[in-house]
């Protein structure tokens, strides 16, 4: 048996590489969805450019695309971290896709790991492109992008704990009509179109404790108002964060 039968020496790839590689998969496969590209992408770009142009909503002083942008953002991530993230999630648990890839040698963590950074990486297109058609519509940002990074990755991390709660204690198809009814509420109600201070004053404190209001609010309080980083809102999602990766965590089923 000569030296050179078992090169390449056979077994498992390194788990950095098999998490890039679960991450380009789930990444093309989400940009080839033409519903989840529709609610990741042309939703958001049609609700800034079409409420920065036509004045439909009370935005308060200034130019609307400086209140609407930071909203829309935040509704981005909502979109991709939570409402995308949990229907795609619950699909593949329905037809045991989570089963098959938690038996091969990709750890359940990792495929995890591989989820999360896929929605990063979309979050980046998402942003970078809506960045783009605000400053078209004559947006002028301000405040430190340090601030608004930590704010998008906070409000990353919360949305993506809830999603995966959902789709892994509710039944798909359960999932897909829960989620794509909280994007819709979270719509209306979470200061990403409509100012919160429209609301009464008691539902007005409610909705302030959402997360996509924590993260809208803070993010135009940087963005819009130049403000330094927005503790309460950092803690709001912070809150929101812990509460629904440690749940998700321990109730998620894989089956």
């Amino acid at each position: 048996m000569s030296a050179g039968t078992f090169a390449p020496r056979p077994g498992a790839a390194p788990v950095s590489r098999m998490i890039l590689a679960q991450t380009a998969l789930e990444t093309r496969m989400l940009l080839r969805n033409g519903e989840q590209l529709l609610l990741t992408v042309v939703i958001p770009a049609l609700l800034l450019t079409l409420f920065s142009v036509v004045d439909i909503v009370d935005t308060g002083e200034g130019r609307p695309v400086d209140f609407l942008a930071p909203g829309v953002l935040a509704l981005a991530v909502m979109s991709t971290a939570f409402t995308g993230q949990a229907i795609a999630t619950g699909f593949d648990r329905r037809y045991g896709v989570l089963k098959r890839l938690g038996a091969s040698p990709l750890p359940r963590w990792a495929l995890m790991a591989a989820k999360t950074l896929s929605v990063l990486v979309t979050e980046v297109l998402q942003v970078a492109l809506l960045t783009v058609i605000a400053l078209a519509l004559g947006w002028s940002p301000q405040g430190n992008p340090l601030s608004v990074a930590l704010l998008l990755l906070l409000g990353t991390a919360a949305f993506s704990g809830l999603g995966l709660l959902m789709a892994g204690t509710l039944k798909a198809e359960v999932t897909l009509a829960a989620a794509n009814l909280v994007f819709l509420l979270l719509l209306v109600g979470g200061g990403v179109i409509v100012p919160l201070d429209k609301f009464p004053g008691t539902v007005q404190a409610v909705l302030g404790l959402l997360p996509i209001s924590a993260l809208s609010g803070g993010l135009r309080e940087v963005l819009q108002h130049g403000a330094a980083l927005p503790w309460g809102d950092v803690a709001v999602l912070a809150g929101w964060a812990v509460l629904g990766l440690g749940a998700a965590g321990k109730l998620f089923r894989w089956e």
